[in-house]
């Protein structure tokens, strides 16, 4: 139990901290551009024209909406991270608990027979199992939060989550808000509209986690010496270098997802001219392609200005 709660309260915590990236990310990802390029200098040192990072971004929305504004949003998201830890543990519980009642019922009979490859498929298929259980949950309020970001673009107020920001903690101000955005859902696009863009997160999430198994499975049977007294530490690394290798191949998952889940919503950033109306989420994935924008909202800092968009940017400054 103490476990658990430890889980919520670091989860929260850490949602609370990345709520102004999470933001500005997901306005990056509609194609909402509300500041023209600047000259700066990529990794390499050279001058470039590109687009405003992370912090213009949040410095444009503080200061329309005040540092408030910044945690758009968060309310949902803290009702599905904390609604997430919960789900999460109780399926990995569940398999716990049989696997204590088949060892209690056929004894310590072949205990160690299973290969280590056999355990990594075991853990990663329970594993999966209970972040699709969460995931599935969860994904209402994941759609809510990711609505109420958008609302930024065309200054609509369709989605009501405001918070207040006490000494500590961050306390909902109206707690009608959340279901009033769910009472909206429902009339304009029934249950359906809880899970818009639910099929490629569910994706998304699967192979990236047997990506970062399989990867680490691979690279500390095969790749790391056994006999290095580092070894429990490598493999701690090896595991953290696969998931980022994983997530960055599985992004455009999440860039659809995200893009579908606030797909004609009647919001001005959900309809064109920042997005376009998708018939289904492969065919929201064919026109990214299409356009190479697979990557659009995957960095935050170095941003390229992207070909075929017109920009006032003063390249002569770059000679």
């Amino acid at each position: 139990m103490a476990d658990a709660a430890s889980q919520v309260l670091l989860g929260s915590g850490l949602t609370i901290l990345s709520q102004p990236l999470m933001y500005v990310k997901m306005l990056i990802q509609v194609g909402y551009e509300p500041l023209p390029p600047t000259i700066g200098r990529n990794i390499f040192g050279r001058q470039v024209c590109q687009l405003p990072g992370l912090f213009c971004y949040a410095q444009h929305i503080a200061s329309i909406d005040g540092k408030r504004g910044l945690f758009t949003g968060l309310t949902p998201r803290l009702c599905s991270g904390v609604l997430g830890t919960v789900v999460h543990g109780k399926v990995l519980q569940h398999y716990q608990e049989c696997d204590k009642a088949e060892e209690s019922g056929s004894g310590n009979v072949q205990k160690e027979v299973s290969s280590s490859f056999d355990r990594v498929i075991k853990e990663t298929t329970r594993e999966m199992m209970a972040r699709s259980a969460a995931t599935l949950i969860t994904h209402p309020f994941h759609v809510i939060t990711l609505r109420s970001m958008v609302q930024f673009i065309g200054r609509e107020s369709k989605y009501c989550c405001k918070i207040i920001l006490t000494y500590f903690t961050f306390l909902s101000s109206e707690p009608s808000g959340l279901c009033d955005s769910i009472a909206t859902i429902y009339r304009e696009e029934g249950i359906l509209g809880f899970f818009a863009g639910l099929i490629p997160r569910l994706l998304g999430d699967i192979i990236s986690l047997w990506l970062c198994n399989s990867l680490a499975y691979l690279v500390n049977t095969y790749a790391l010496d056994s006999g290095v007294s580092t070894m429990n530490e490598m493999k701690s690394y090896s595991q953290a270098v696969t998931g980022f290798f994983a997530s960055m191949l599985t992004y455009p998952f999440v860039l659809v997802s995200n893009l579908m889940a606030v797909n004609n919503c009647g919001l001005a950033g959900g309809c064109p001219p920042y997005s376009p109306v998708y018939s289904s989420w492969i065919d929201c994935w064919c026109l990214l392609q299409k356009e190479g924008n697979m990557s659009r909202g995957n960095s935050l800092f170095f941003r390229k200005v992207p070909f075929g968009k017109t920009y006032c940017c003063d390249l002569r400054m770059l000679i």
